[in-house]
């Protein structure tokens, strides 16, 4: 036990003495989980919007390819973005490989799936009279679009919280597709997981305490994002 209790003095000790690479590590999570949350959200509000509002054929595989999604495993999407940025991949002369552009992709991979289908499960509960009244006032596709987004707003923001807590813990992606390379594209998971099989619990400790404080605060904004969207 003596061990776990010094590496969480050293911890604390890394943290408040602002040590580089582990602030390194942060800002690189923050950094790649901001951008492929606002990449999901704005690629899958609208298409989870069509999903639970409009009717066509293969709608219900559809639906059910995005809850499978939901449980798609990150090392498999790492496997298949790797593939794609590769240097004989289709990708691979846009140099995204091991970069945190690369990362937020592989990551928007594994977001969009939760803010389809929460975004299609709000729409299709949303209240009917809403739609029926703006379609009798002759409104237009994209005018009933941004108002039935609207009135699902608190269901969306509930996704966009729900798909950051699932990325910002994640660990095949950015490691695969980053190559957890020190002051580039280490993220907090990847760092975790090498400075702990070095020894270095300290950095571990630190990094995992900064990921407990990201995630409880994830979790705290879920909690206030449901009682608004029960309110409503």
């Amino acid at each position: 036990m003596s061990f776990i209790l010094d590496g969480m003095t050293q911890a604390f000790g890394l943290l408040l003495d602002g040590n580089p690479e582990t602030w390194s590590a942060v800002y690189a999570t923050v950094a790649v989980t901001t951008m492929s949350v606002a990449a999901s959200v704005i690629l899958g509000a609208p298409l989870g919007f069509l999903l639970g509002y409009c009717s066509f054929p293969g709608k219900r595989a559809l639906r059910m390819l995005a809850d499978t999604l939901l449980s798609f495993p990150t090392v498999v999407i790492g496997l298949i973005v790797y593939a794609l940025l590769s240097s004989r991949g289709p990708l691979g002369g846009a140099g995204l490989l091991f970069t945190l552009p690369g990362v937020a992709i592989g990551q928007t991979l594994l977001g969009l799936p939760m803010v389809i289908a929460l975004t299609a499960n709000a729409v299709e509960y949303a209240d009917t009279r809403l739609r029926d009244t703006l379609l009798t006032l002759g409104a237009s596709g994209g005018q009933v679009l941004r108002a039935m987004l609207w009135e699902v707003r608190y269901h969306l923001l509930l996704a966009a919280v729900a798909a950051y807590g699932r990325i910002v813990s994640e660990v095949g992606i950015s490691m695969m597709v980053g190559g957890n390379i020190k002051w580039h594209t280490r993220t907090i998971t990847t760092a975790i997981a090498l400075e702990t099989g070095k020894g270095e619990f300290a950095m571990g400790i630190a990094l995992g305490v900064v990921l407990m404080v990201i995630a409880f605060l994830v979790n705290l904004s879920l909690s206030g994002l449901k009682r608004r969207a029960v309110i409503r």
